[in-house]
C-alpha cells in the first residue's frame, strides 16, 4: 500500500495485491472486486469521494482530494492522513458466498506513506493504520 500526499493534502493511494485463479474468476464475472472493497473502505475513513486512476489485475489506484488533513502555524504546515482500518474491508469480502474459497489478507506487508517534501513514513503488516502526521517547514 503506497499513500502519496502532495502539498494541498490530496493523495494517490495505491494498493497492489495478488489474486489466486479462483479470485480472478470472482472479479471477471464481477461476483467481488478487492478495488471497490478498498475503494469504500478509503471513502469512509477519508470522509472524501475517491476517483479510480487505474486498475488492473494487480493494482488499484486512486485519487482522493483533500485527504491529508492540513494546518499551517508559522512557517510550518503538518499533514496528517485519517487512520484506516482495512479489515472492513476484509470483513466485506468474507459476505460473498465463495468466501470459504478465497484467502482475503488485506493486512499490507508493506505501507508506505510519503509526504510533499520527499520524507516516508513505513509501517509493516498491519489492517489498522494510524493517523500518520509530517510537519513541514515552508519554503519562502
Amino acid at each position: 500500500l503506497d499513500m502519496a500526499i502532495d502539498e494541498n493534502g490530496t493523495a494517490i493511494v495505491t494498493f497492489d495485491y495478488t489474486l489466486s485463479w479462483i479470485e480472478r474468476i470472482a472479479v471477471f464475472f464481477k461476483i467481488a472486486d478487492p478495488s471497490d472493497e478498498f475503494k469504500k473502505a478509503l471513502e469512509t475513513f477519508s470522509g472524501q469521494s475517491v476517483e479510480s486512476v487505474t486498475l488492473d489485475d494487480h493494482a488499484a489506484s486512486f485519487r482522493v482530494e483533500h485527504f491529508a488533513k492540513i494546518s499551517r502555524s508559522g512557517n510550518e504546515t503538518t499533514y496528517t492522513t485519517p487512520a484506516i482500518d482495512l479489515r472492513d474491508a476484509e470483513q466485506a469480502l468474507n459476505s460473498y458466498w465463495f468466501a470459504p474459497l478465497v484467502q482475503a489478507d488485506f493486512s499490507p506487508a508493506v505501507t508506505t506513506v510519503t509526504f510533499p517534501d520527499g520524507s516516508v513514513e513505513t509501517l509493516e503488516n498491519v489492517a489498522e493504520i494510524p493517523k500518520v502526521s509530517r510537519t513541514i517547514p515552508s519554503t519562502p
